[in-house]
């Protein structure tokens, strides 16, 4: 695989008391995804998901846990394939969106998809927090 194709990234998986899902779409993108973001050069992922939480959806977060390394296709950038560093996040405050962002919505993983949602998310996220 060419590297020039693969989108490395830190994602957060966000769920509230209802056991709702936090997920997110750009602007002029189709795929609901998790709240994240490409490392920048030689950042650490823990730090891109704190810095990406703040920036997309304006709140703090800190991490509870590591939830490990994910590759899968991207969502939005067709032939590209996704190296995602998963964490288990929680988040102070009422996310809203911001930067990029132009949806946010708390989806219950026990129903079916109602948005169109990236195959990180239906892949590994959904079935890690069912």
């Amino acid at each position: 695989m060419k590297e020039n194709l693969l989108i490395t990234v830190a994602a957060a998986v966000i769920t509230n008391n209802q056991g709702q899902l936090l997920l997110v779409r750009k602007k002029n993108t189709d795929f609901y995804m998790q709240v994240g973001g490409k490392l920048e050069p030689n950042e650490p992922p823990e730090t891109t998901i704190i810095r990406e939480i703040k920036e997309e959806i304006g709140v703090e977060g800190s991490i509870i846990k590591y939830l490990g390394e994910f590759d899968t296709q991207a969502a939005n950038e067709t032939g590209y394939l996704l190296k995602a560093y998963l964490y288990e996040v929680k988040i102070l405050g009422n996310p809203v969106a911001c930067a990029e962002i132009e949806d946010l919505v708390w989806f219950d993983p026990k129903q079916h998809a109602t948005v169109p949602i990236a195959p990180l998310t239906a892949q590994y996220v959904i079935p890690l927090i069912k």
